[in-house]
């Protein structure tokens, strides 16, 4: 009898595709997109260029970038048939529920069922990252009675989102940090959203169907919202001089502590050192939150317990308490996410595009073999 072959749960560390996209070193804290690191991009760059960047596999020209803002402002807007979609949702509905209805819905308005045609791609792909942060922010406005907002063609992607959010004209630094928040969330290599839109678009379905499966993947809660649990962890600590004795029977009972290791980093994630950052610049207009101070109090005193089992805080420790500082419900963290990630989904499924073949990985079996069958009236 042959030998079973090893099964390897989650496919952990078993390599599924060859990608130029981004790269991860966790022991020396290092992402990069298309070889540039994502913090510097963080600070430097803006989601659109980040966008673009991952896509095509270089920066933009000028010319490149404002064409490319162009056509992102002008295919923000919903059709009325979609906005009638999301008025009929449940009002309690989650978020990420809506956005995948929304994005499944797009499907149809935009039929795009010819992968091999590359302006319709592209063409999709503009309508994917314009048109998702609209219905994150309609979903929101409409469970609460409230009418969407038309989105203002004189902003900037994360600028936009916020007034069509909040019907607030952000300040610079409250968009500094989305930006820098969506550019820290567009990529992180073969993560199980990523594998989900390449499996699926190994089918050569259309793309509007590869990112709502991605959607779907990361709605699940070991993926998507992290930065919620973050937030729900510190409600529970309660106070500050809580901290030290709830990590301390957190750690002998291994608990685990939200927002901190990572499957990959073994240092502390390198988007978590630069939103750290930008973070303090928006806490000097809003006031520094009492999360804020719980949090890094949480990360200075887990250093000594976690640190040396190579468990530091990781983007989510820090994001949501941003978010949430800036008037966010936690419900729209993880759709919030998905705006970002979708430029790496996209980036991801036209690579698979470029030398496709469907997935179609091998089982171990472990079920019975020759079982009779025995008729109906015979069973007992």
């Amino acid at each position: 009898m042959s030998e079973q072959p090893k099964i390897v749960p989650g496919l952990a560390d078993v390599p599924v595709a060859e990608s130029a996209i981004s790269y991860i070193d966790g022991k020396r804290a290092r992402l990069e997109y298309r070889g540039i690191p994502a913090e510097t991009l963080a600070r430097e760059s803006s989601f659109e260029e980040t966008a673009w960047l991952l896509l095509k596999g270089e920066l933009p020209t000028q010319r490149e970038l404002a064409r490319f803002d162009v056509e992102l402002r002008s295919h923000r807007r919903l059709k009325y048939k979609i906005i009638d979609l999301l008025k009929c949702l449940p009002e309690s509905g989650h978020p990420m529920d809506a956005l995948q209805s929304g994005v499944a819905a797009l499907g149809m308005f935009y039929p795009s069922r010819d992968v091999s045609d590359e302006k319709s791609n592209w063409d999709s792909v503009i309508r994917l990252i314009a048109k998702m942060p609209t219905l994150v922010a309609a979903f929101h406005r409409l469970r609460h009675g409230d009418a969407a907002l038309m989105p203002r063609d004189d902003l900037g992607h994360a600028a936009n989102f916020y007034w069509m959010l909040t019907e607030k004209e952000p300040s610079p630094a409250i968009t500094r940090v989305i930006d820098a928040c969506l550019i820290l969330h567009a990529e992180h290599s073969m993560n199980a959203s990523t594998f989900t839109a390449r499996v699926t678009g190994s089918s050569l379905p259309d793309p509007f169907t590869v990112i709502s499966s991605a959607i779907g993947s990361l709605a699940g809660p070991l993926h998507g919202g992290a930065n919620e649990e973050v937030l729900d962890m510190l409600d529970e600590i309660g106070r500050f001089e809580n901290i030290g004795p709830w990590l301390e029977h957190a750690v002998a009972n291994k608990k685990k502590i939200m927002g901190m290791g990572h499957r990959v980093y073994k240092v502390k994630d390198p988007r978590a050192t630069v939103l750290q950052e930008l973070a303090e610049n928006v806490f000097a207009e809003t006031g520094k939150p009492i999360k804020y101070e719980m949090a890094v109090e949480l990360e200075r005193l887990a250093a000594g317990l976690l640190g040396p089992k190579g468990i530091y805080p990781n983007v989510d420790f820090y994001s949501g308490i941003v978010y949430e500082s800036l008037g966010i419900p936690r419900d729209l963290f993880t759709p919030i996410f998905a705006m970002a990630r979708v430029a790496g989904w996209l980036a991801h499924w036209l690579e698979q595009l470029k030398n496709n073949r469907i997935f179609r990985p091998e089982q171990v079996y472990v079920g019975k073999h020759d079982v009779p069958y025995v008729p109906l009236d015979q069973r007992p």
